[in-house]
């Protein structure tokens, strides 16, 4: 009976560690994460690409405005995954980002079960979670509260980066499929980004003895085969269906992102270290010199066996992405989850240390001593991204930048009726675009169109101060009505006739 009830009471803690840890992170990943317009760029990109594919039923050939998408050829699975939010709630910014954010969460359980697994420790997974949820490059601008390709990326080239260090210490079959089915989700997720830790894994075999048992084992072989089958088997099914796609993969993935810089996205060979220093891991990055030591002279060769793998991980894959011409800040995102586990290892040390103090042994009222020390070093890192997170502002140029696409996300849920009005925007507008659909599927005569397409009785929506001159030199208008730099017009005739 005892050993019954000490089996609940066990279970009883993992479940409660498990609640804790949810809500931790539940505010920096979820807290109000439709807060926020579609953004410009990828997240518009995709959320159209989504929002298509929900209309027309097509899994395997994505679409961007009713054509063949040869701009964005990256595989569908982040696009599959919008989809299924959307059939679940709806079409919203919450559908489009959500994919993203469970891709973080399921990092953060990853990385309690590879705690559990190779340290038999619930505590150290917990830190590196932590650790990495308060990381301002993770969370934000491209991350896992954007409707981008990075973090769910990152959660499967995490999976497949520990999976392998964990089949390599124990030699279960079941870690070495795992390593093979997250490399072909990574792949499906972004293509060949999805590989690019691959070199430090063969790197690490090869210094910790296990490549040739490895090559002589026919299961990596089998799973060679998997993953081959899975990534071939779309990109084939995908070419079939729309011949020139793999052509288009070639020039846009493959050689055009690495030799040139694409759209104008370039940077130094130290791009992405000085952008974790400014920004991305601004109050973490100065402990990760002290982890790096702590970790590679450690007597627990477990630690220093992951450490050295990490350090691999993190050295090759900021080669290759370094040495590519384009630069872009969130391409180093699938580094973060591994500059955490560094980082990690000095606050593991410290909090371990004082966990085995004698006195704080002795003293059950003082073993609350290393649980003040986890939350002095994360209370003000919290309460950091919380202020970016669960209570969103926007910053200035950004409210002026995203003041129309407010004004459509609020006509979408019928707070504003915007039948018969017509917006003007010169530039790339996808994220004017994904509300302009919507309002549309709703029964709205609603469209994008250019300034020299405007007609006498059309109502204007624009916020651009060029195209509020070329209206006002060129026709007799009303202003309806202004909200600082977005006006809408009715057009009442030409200014100048003639």
């Amino acid at each position: 009976m005892m050993n019954t009830n000490h089996t609940y009471y066990s279970k009883f803690l993992l479940l409660l560690k498990f609640l804790i840890v949810g809500a931790l992170i539940y505010f920096p990943l979820f807290g109000h994460l439709n807060t926020y317009p579609i953004r410009i760029w990828d997240e518009s990109r995709l959320a159209i690409n989504a929002y298509e594919m929900y209309e027309d039923g097509d899994l395997i050939v994505t679409h961007f405005d009713g054509k063949p998408d040869l701009w964005n050829t990256k595989p569908p699975l982040m696009i599959w995954s919008q989809v299924f939010f959307m059939k679940l709630i709806g079409v919203n910014e919450l559908s489009v980002r959500l994919p993203s954010a469970f891709g973080a969460l399921f990092t953060c359980l990853f990385f309690l079960y590879f705690s559990n697994i190779y340290f038999k420790q619930f505590w150290p997974g917990l830190i590196v979670s932590m650790v990495l949820c308060t990381t301002h490059g993770y969370i934000y601008y491209h991350g896992a509260r954007s409707g981008d390709y990075d973090v769910m990326l990152t959660l499967f080239t995490t999976i497949y980066a520990l999976s392998f260090l964990i089949y390599l210490e124990k030699k279960d079959l079941k870690f070495l499929y795992l390593t093979f089915f997250s490399i072909a989700l990574a792949t499906l997720t972004k293509s060949v980004t999805g590989l690019l830790f691959l070199p430090a894994l063969f790197i690490y075999s090869l210094i910790q003895g296990g490549l040739i048992p490895l090559l002589k084992n026919k299961h990596l072989y089998i799973g060679i085969l998997m993953v081959i089958a899975i990534v071939a088997g779309f990109y084939s099914l995908r070419e079939f269906q729309e011949p020139g796609y793999l052509e288009a993969v070639k020039n846009n993935e493959l050689w055009g992102r690495f030799n040139n810089s694409l759209d104008g996205h370039k940077g130094n060979f130290w791009f992405y270290i000085n952008k974790i220093i400014d920004r991305e891991y601004s109050y973490w990055y100065m402990l990760f010199p002290i982890g790096l030591a702590i970790g590679l002279f450690n007597r627990n060769k477990k630690i220093f066996r992951l450490i050295l793998y990490s350090l691999l991980i993190l050295c090759t894959f900021f080669l290759i992405i370094s040495s590519a011409e384009t630069k872009l800040r969130w391409y180093d995102i699938p580094m973060y989850p591994f500059i955490s586990i560094v980082i990690s290892v000095f606050i593991i040390t410290i909090f371990n240390f004082l966990s085995d103090l004698n006195f704080i042994k002795r003293n059950g009222g003082l073993k609350i001593i290393p649980f003040l020390f986890l939350l002095a070093i994360f209370t003000y890192p919290y309460k950091r991204i919380l202020d970016v997170t669960f209570t969103p502002t926007e910053v200035p140029w950004d409210q002026d930048f995203y003041r129309t696409s407010y004004f459509l996300k609020d006509a979408v849920a019928k707070k504003k009726d915007l039948n018969n009005y017509f917006i003007v925007y010169e530039g790339t507008d996808t994220h004017l675009l994904f509300y302009v659909k919507l309002l549309q599927e709703q029964g709205n005569l609603i469209a994008i169109k250019k300034k020299e397409s405007i007609l006498i009785g059309d109502h204007i929506i624009t916020q651009q101060q060029h195209i509020v001159d070329y209206i006002t030199n060129n026709y007799n208008c009303e202003v309806l009505s202004q909200d600082k730099n977005l006006k809408i017009f009715k057009i009442h005739g030409r200014e100048n006739p003639d």
